[in-house]
């Protein structure tokens, strides 16, 4: 049988951001962050909020910490992580259209690895509900160098055993675009909480809703796909 053309392959893995990408967990972070600083007397602003989107948690409670959170930073990301998990075990709100995404991907064969700066004990909370979707998951505190540094993406690509540049990362943060671009990932941009400006060779869209197999498929023979430019 005659091999697909680049352009009709598949991506060998797509590697996929989890807050704000995957699921909608940014509004109960910063409602975390709100909580915890209030508790402390500190004020705390949305706009600050935003400011730590796709942050390592560690770098996020360091700042937290300036605002007027008096614990070690390893408490503050213990207290986050705590919070935000309890709001999930409520309620998992899926991004439009990630689900139907992950079950075509599945279908199609398609390994899928969640790349995250959320720690495991909230990752392996959301994974529970889509059970079998990621072949393998990278998050925060696994890592060294998180986002915007490339490594949690690198990491993603040696443990699937495929090559970075034959892979699609979905991502929502500055940060976490950055760290995908960086590994050498064709990317894909999907506006949360934040928009996605322009970037060269970034792929954006509106929402997973309007991304199936073929835009994949074309974003991973090395097009940029950007129907919101």
């Amino acid at each position: 049988m005659p091999h697909p053309s680049p352009s009709s392959a598949l991506p060998a893995a797509v590697l996929w951001d989890m807050d704000g990408t995957l699921v909608d967990t940014e509004p109960y972070w910063i409602r975390a962050e709100h909580e915890l600083v209030a508790a402390h007397g500190g004020s705390w602003s949305h706009e600050q909020a935003l400011q730590l989107v796709g942050n390592p948690l560690t770098v996020s409670a360091k700042i937290l910490q300036d605002a007027g959170v008096d614990l070690p930073v390893p408490e503050i990301v213990e207290r986050l992580l705590g919070t935000v998990r309890a709001q999930v075990a409520e309620s998992v709100p899926w991004r439009p259209g990630a689900r139907e995404l992950l079950g075509e991907l599945g279908d199609a064969g398609v390994p899928c690895a969640l790349v995250t700066m959320s720690y495991s004990v909230l990752a392996d909370a959301v994974v529970a509900h889509a059970p079998g979707a990621f072949a393998t998951l990278v998050t925060g505190d696994q890592v060294t160098r998180g986002k915007p540094d490339p490594e949690p993406y690198l990491v993603a690509a040696e443990r699937l055993d495929v090559e970075i540049a034959d892979c699609v990362a979905i991502e929502d943060s500055p940060a976490g675009i950055s760290s995908a671009l960086a590994a050498g990932a064709r990317t894909l941009g999907v506006e949360a909480v934040l928009p996605v400006p322009p970037r060269d060779g970034l792929s954006r869209a509106g929402s997973l809703e309007h991304v199936d197999l073929d835009a994949l498929r074309r974003i991973a023979a090395g097009e940029v796909l950007d129907p919101v430019a």
